[in-house]
């Protein structure tokens, strides 16, 4: 019966990869016709409405007063943070080089939880947070071409993203998590609509444009429904690793829709970041409580 759990698990994680991954590049596909405000708006609406839909069917709704805390008020801005600075940089890096970058997630993740909720931290998961961060500096290749502002926008992302996922470790569990996505989809969405004239003005969008931002608005609910199903079932430590394939689905779509060829030294880069977090899932699972890195398996709300 586990087996068969874990086989399921990895199965809806890899579909939640794909769809996110899918997701991202036709947000980058966009970028040129639209700025960041207006993907956000635009996007972040026809998100919000599919939420509000299944929260109000599984009875989610709470009233206001109940996310009006500090700890989901800062998750709430820093998931905002996030969907800016990674849809700024998609526009500007690779998507493989984006995603290579964001896979240091989980690793970020542990440093937060050891540094500021006092989670326990060995010498062994230190080394392995430190040789990740190495990783995403080989990406970065510090120079004229590999450390440019897009980069390290992704990089503060990975901070956004795991100060995001700090605060929801410390959210009440009486508190329904649709209802969190709601408010959050609902804020990011004005946030969107409020740098939209800030960033250039409205722009008059295509009926493709308009397909591609409705399928990623779509495949980010596919993703994160797909993501609850896997991380329900089965092992998360069997589970949480193939997160990692969105990394295999965003150099394939890099190569093969946006013309990208991953270098030797980026894939270096992802090699070392894969490892480190894979063994950072490894010591986590030999613990046996907290998985604090195996819960960071999304990026941002986008």
């Amino acid at each position: 019966m586990q087996s068969s759990s874990n086989f399921r698990g990895i199965v809806f994680m890899c579909l939640a990869m794909i769809a996110f991954s899918c997701n991202d590049a036709l947000v980058k596909s966009v970028t040129g016709a639209m700025n960041v405000g207006q993907i956000m708006f635009v996007r972040g609406l026809l998100t919000t409405l599919m939420v509000i839909v299944i929260a109000r069917h599984f009875r989610a709704f709470r009233p206001l007063r109940t996310i009006l805390k500090p700890v989901i008020i800062l998750r709430i801005v820093m998931e905002a943070l996030a969907s800016i600075t990674y849809i700024s940089a998609l526009g500007q890096i690779p998507l493989a080089n984006a995603s290579a970058i964001m896979q240091a997630l989980p690793l970020a993740v542990t440093l937060g939880a050891a540094v500021f909720l006092g989670e326990p931290v060995g010498w062994r998961r230190w080394t392995a947070i430190f040789v990740g961060f190495i990783g995403v500096l080989i990406v970065l290749r510090p120079g004229p071409e590999g450390f440019t502002p897009a980069a390290l926008t992704v990089v503060a992302c990975v901070f956004c993203t795991a100060t995001r996922d700090l605060c929801t470790r410390r959210i009440d569990h009486d508190i329904p998590s649709l209802y969190i996505t709601v408010t959050t989809a609902l804020v990011t969405t004005l946030v969107g609509a409020a740098l939209i004239v800030p960033l250039g003005g409205w722009q008059a969008m295509s009926s493709t444009t308009m397909t591609h931002v409705a399928a990623a608005s779509l495949l980010l609910m596919v993703g994160y429904q797909t993501i609850v199903l896997a991380m329900r079932g089965g092992d998360i430590s069997v589970i949480a690793p193939f997160r990692y394939t969105s990394l295999l689905f965003a150099i394939t779509i890099g190569i093969f829709f946006f013309s990208e060829k991953p270098d030797a030294w980026m894939l270096l880069g992802v090699a070392v970041i894969v490892g480190s977090g894979l063994y950072t899932f490894y010591r986590e699972s030999r613990r046996g409580k907290n998985p604090v890195a195996q819960s960071a398996v999304t990026g941002p709300l986008e």
